[in-house]
């Protein structure tokens, strides 16, 4: 699931010489891993135990190319992955592993629901982990050149798991994209926050859930996550407001957004400060996303993903299910690149030309819409577009 690939790792994984190579003549390439781990401290034995049999895989550049799902809007995603199946089987694992998350809130200070919410969306509670030979997926995108300086170093990290006997290159099997175990994590993450939760000596983010939540709370912990802050909070607006100063670029106290009409939908405030998150516009749900919110795109990078795990990580923890509302309608995929490609023309940063309503997208269309007097909400209408 985690098909949008965490930057956590880019300036802090393991370092490599440079310029990470890739391409040309795959023995070569994986001839120049070898040295590499060899430099890493393996000896020319484990080396070539690690990399014996190694092959590119073609269904790794094909779903690396095809991560269609994210361009769903956020109440079509969160719709489709957060059932009442889920939601059941969420409180019935808290319950089973209440001594364990009891440890990670006094040890990592990260609330049950939102590891809860990433272990189901990531692989339905460890059921799903993906069938992909890890190895052969990292050697497979180091050696294809989008993305080297991220999965390179990715493999020299699971050349020194399988050196301390936590990984076993001709059977571990993950994702497509080489992340590994319950909660979907790269090598060298495993490296730096791995945690033996279950006491058996070992890191096994596979077979035992005690490892991967533990693991998974000290990364998010590591990721900048505050101790006993919310993240997320279903809100009302009212039917006129200054809609530019939503969005995550624009975080103010929560009596400021009282003083404009911005209600709880249920409660009180449970933070002091935060941002309104309009995922699907002015006329769609509506939250506060609170500094917590932002930690979790270090996570994953697409904002309907986190936008849907923070808030099913509310609804393990009680909230109601999510007002939402009337939206107006958006943009089809061939029409959200067409935008993409005016918002480009005109000076504007919105990464790749993909049909993804990413955070750049959205606060080029904030943007232009403050500048033709629309309401400047960030949801992209065919209105915007015509108007462009």
């Amino acid at each position: 699931m985690r098909a949008f690939i965490s930057a956590f790792c880019l300036s802090a994984c393991l370092p490599v010489a440079a310029q990470a190579q890739c391409g040309g003549d795959f023995s070569a390439f994986v001839a120049g891993l070898k040295a590499e781990a060899q430099r890493a401290g393996l000896s020319a034995a484990e080396t070539n135990a690690f990399f014996k049999g190694v092959r590119q895989d073609g269904r790794v550049l094909k779903a690396d190319r095809a991560q269609g799902v994210f361009r769903k809007t956020f109440v079509d995603f969160a719709s489709a992955v957060i059932s009442q199946n889920r939601l059941t089987t969420g409180a019935k694992m808290a319950q089973r592993y209440d001594a364990v998350f009891d440890r990670i809130e006094r040890d990592y200070g990260v609330s049950r629901g939102v590891l809860l919410a990433f272990w189901a969306l990531e692989t339905d509670f460890g059921q799903v982990q993906g069938d992909f030979n890890t190895r052969d997926a990292l050697v497979t995108l180091a050696h294809d050149c989008r993305r080297p300086d991220l999965f390179r170093p990715q493999v020299i990290a699971a050349a020194q798991l399988y050196q301390r006997g936590d990984f076993d290159p001709a059977r571990t099997i993950g994702a497509w994209a080489g992340e590994v175990g319950q909660v979907q994590m790269l090598p060298a993450d495993i490296l730096r926050n791995g945690v033996d939760g279950d006491g058996d000596g070992h890191v096994n983010l596979k077979g035992s859930s005690a490892d991967a939540l533990m693991s998974g709370a000290k990364m998010i912990s590591g990721m900048g996550w505050r101790r006993g802050e919310p993240w997320l909070q279903e809100i009302t607006v009212p039917e006129q407001m200054d809609w530019a100063q939503t969005g995550l670029n624009h975080s103010l106290s929560t009596d400021q957004w009282a003083r404009m009409g911005v209600r709880p939908r249920s409660g009180a405030f449970q933070g002091r400060q935060g941002a309104v998150l309009l995922p699907m516009g002015r006329k769609g749900p509506a939250f506060i996303a609170y500094p917590n919110f932002e930690v979790l795109f270090e996570w994953n990078k697409s904002f309907v993903y986190v936008t849907t795990a923070a808030y099913f990580a509310t609804r393990l923890e009680g909230a109601p299910r999510l007002d939402p509302r009337a939206a107006e309608p958006g943009l089809g995929v061939e029409q959200m690149k067409a935008l993409q490609k005016k918002l480009a023309a005109r000076g504007h940063d919105v990464g790749p030309i993909d049909g993804i309503l990413g955070e750049k997208t959205r606060e080029a269309v904030q943007r232009e819409q403050a500048r033709l007097g629309l309401p400047a909400d960030a949801w992209p209408t065919p209105a915007l577009l015509a108007k462009l």
